[in-house]
């Protein structure tokens, strides 16, 4: 009886279990059967966006005037390969050789680069990278129309990588600047610019970071919208079709885009393009001190309460600092109101600082902090690019790593305050790879220090060719390690 009992409720149970899987089965098809409606509505719609915003992006290329000589034949595609080496990454593998040019006139113009920008006035006025139209002898800017104008270059800032060009048109279509503030990580983001010269190209992504700080004088919006070489200098734009970003750089192993791109902050890159606007130019404060990171240790040792502001390694004789009674081993944790956590905020601050402002600097001291007032100076142009027409320093190559670096002048040492060092002229194969761009100072090789274009050269001659090599380099204001591995 219990036995029969049993297999009865089994029986029961089974089949009632079966009429709930169905009803089941048919509640999450009905489920499926509006999800893929659902996704496709939260999906975002770049169409308007483009539609928008594209007419104001322009393309940009530029053109340069060498000599027969200068030419030799198979040099590869230039443009590419100059672009490439832009965006930290090899010359392009399998790159095609260009045919011997006979019987070319002296100063012949020729193709130097490509890359992106856009339309900030009515009247003319673009904004793009400074490394796109840096030694350029003649700019050209297409429209989506297809008009084309030759530019005039209003100013550039190598510093941030931002310029201003103007062409004599008016009735533009010009972008809306976004606020940065309100960007937020995750959210989606496009870019319009000519990768690989193809004009008009739109790629999409999210905000991956903000505040990404890579060593440069600006923080960077990191993003995984797909950038190659020929956007440099074109817009990111967010949902409301603002502009909130200029596409700079890329980091990458192999030359192309690895789902890691970085673009100037438009707030930053508009307080550039005000001061080249009105002068062509951007001044920038200093206050004559080296820096080094509070560690954790460091903020225990002397009893500041956390990591927090930047130790002062060093203060320059007769600078701003010393005037006003800074002195090594003091902590700088607040500048004219704004607080100092890492190494990177003070120069920053310093240098949106006009000129001759006095402001107030808070220093940690044996235990105490003190309130100190400093009249801030102006940084000195950047003097290791040499000028056109200039006679050129010597130079050495070392094709294994992918080096081309002359001697400093006299003058451009005392100017930038070195006492040696070799500027980098190409970097390309290994050199770029690890990140190495041209103007970059190179101070030390392998742990010795380089003083001159000799002893660079008697240095690469006892370093290992098959094991990496570590380089000291100094770029604009700061000064990094890279680790130039060999090609195998």
């Amino acid at each position: 009886m219990f036995k029969s009992n049993w297999k009865k409720h089994s029986a029961v149970a089974f089949i009632a279990a079966g009429l709930m899987a169905v009803m089941n089965m048919g509640l999450v098809t009905s489920a499926l059967a509006q999800t893929p409606n659902a996704v496709v509505r939260g999906l975002p719609d770049f169409t308007e966006l483009v539609e928008k915003v594209g007419p104001s992006v322009v393309n940009i290329r530029t053109l340069e005037k060498v000599s027969a000589r200068e030419n030799s034949p198979g040099g590869g595609d230039e443009e590419m390969q100059e672009l490439f080496r832009r965006f930290f990454g090899v010359p392009i593998p399998n790159a095609p050789r260009q045919a011997p040019r006979q019987n070319r006139p002296d100063d012949q113009t020729q193709p130097r680069g490509v890359g992106s920008g856009f339309i900030l006035s009515a009247d003319g006025f673009i904004m793009t990278n400074a490394h796109v139209v840096d030694g350029a002898d003649e700019v050209l800017v297409t429209l989506t129309d297809k008009r084309e104008f030759k530019a005039r270059i209003v100013g550039a800032d190598k510093r941030t990588d931002v310029a201003l060009v103007k062409i004599e048109a008016t009735g533009l279509p010009a972008v809306d600047v976004g606020d940065v503030g309100r960007l937020r990580v995750g959210e989606w983001v496009m870019a319009i610019g000519s990768p690989f010269g193809l004009e008009n190209t739109v790629t999409a992504g999210i905000v991956s970071a903000k505040q990404r700080d890579t060593g440069d004088y600006l923080p960077f919006i990191q993003t995984d919208v797909a950038i190659n070489p020929g956007n440099s200098g074109g817009p990111l734009i967010n949902m409301r079709g603002e502009v909130v970003g200029i596409n700079s750089q890329i980091y990458s192993r192999s030359g192309g885009f690895m789902g890691i791109s970085f673009a100037i902050p438009m707030d930053e890159a508009m307080r550039v393009i005000d001061q080249l606007r009105s002068s062509g130019r951007v001044t920038r404060g200093r206050i004559g001190v080296q820096i080094a990171a509070v560690t954790k240790e460091i903020a225990e040792s002397i009893g500041l309460d956390k990591s927090q502001g930047v130790l002062v390694r060093g203060v320059e004789e007769g600078s701003p600092a010393e005037k006003a009674g800074i002195e090594a081993g003091d902590i700088i944790t607040r500048f004219d109101g704004k607080s100092i956590e890492k190494p990177a905020d003070l120069p920053r601050a310093v240098g949106n600082t006009k000129p001759g402002s006095q402001v107030d600097i808070s220093v940690f001291r044996r235990g105490s902090s003190k309130d100190l007032r400093i009249t801030v100076a102006e940084i000195e142009a950047e003097a290791v690019a040499s000028a056109k027409g200039e006679k050129k320093a010597p130079t050495a190559t070392v094709q294994k790593w992918g080096l081309v670096v002359s001697d400093l002048t006299v003058a451009q040492k005392q100017e930038l305050r070195l006492r040696g060092g070799v500027r980098v002229d190409a970097a390309t194969d290994a050199a770029a790879r690890a990140g190495i761009r041209e103007g970059d100072l190179i101070l030390a090789i392998a742990n010795a220090e380089v003083t001159s274009l000799k002893v660079f050269e008697q240095i690469m001659s006892r370093v290992d060719p098959n094991r990496p090599m570590s380089v000291l380099i100094r770029r604009g204001d700061g000064a990094q390690y890279v680790l130039i591995r060999p090609l195998k």
